[in-house]
């Protein structure tokens, strides 16, 4: 591979907000139960790799988001996000929370984060993504987040619904 394209990568950064009929403690749980997203991201398999609390800092897990990626060929096709939790705090007396994973590769560097406070008898959900994904030129990046906000719209209304549906 040449150099020009070694170094060519688009910078991907998006937000979005979402507001949830839930407790702001049980949208936290859902959130940080890394292994629990497979149930509200669509073609997603998550594998936790920490020893003892996987919920706290210093936790890692790998996401494979794609066509059928509990099969061995799905996951050669699926993109691989490697995590690890970087900060974590939920304050019980304010029922508001701030999570923020770096994106260690192999394709997704950066960071992603969400924040939970109170809304009503809700909760608001706000989700930050702040990427880099090699070898896509420059312009693409707002393709990317175009398609990552409707990807984490689409689950976050799965979440909603999971959560109703516990009720």
């Amino acid at each position: 591979m040449s150099a020009a394209y070694r170094d060519v990568m688009a910078h991907v950064h998006f937000e979005l907000t979402h507001d949830f009929d839930a407790p702001p403690q049980v949208v936290w749980d859902e959130l940080v139960d890394w292994k629990g997203h497979e149930e509200w991201i669509p073609s997603t398999d998550v594998e936790v790799h920490s020893p003892g609390d996987e919920h706290g800092i210093g936790g890692e897990f790998t996401a494979w988001s794609g066509p059928a990626p509990t099969t061995s060929i799905g996951r050669k096709l699926s993109l691989e996000d490697r995590m690890r939790v970087d900060e974590m705090a939920f304050d019980e007396a304010a029922l508001s929370g701030f999570c923020k994973v770096a994106k260690l590769g192999p394709v997704l560097t950066g960071w992603a984060s969400f924040t939970v406070e109170p809304l009503g008898e809700g909760t608001r959900m706000v989700w930050v993504e702040d990427v880099t994904v090699p070898y896509a030129p420059p312009f693409t990046a707002p393709v990317f987040a175009k398609l990552g906000v409707a990807g984490f719209t689409f689950g976050m209304k799965r979440l909603a619904k999971l959560l109703a549906s516990r009720n």
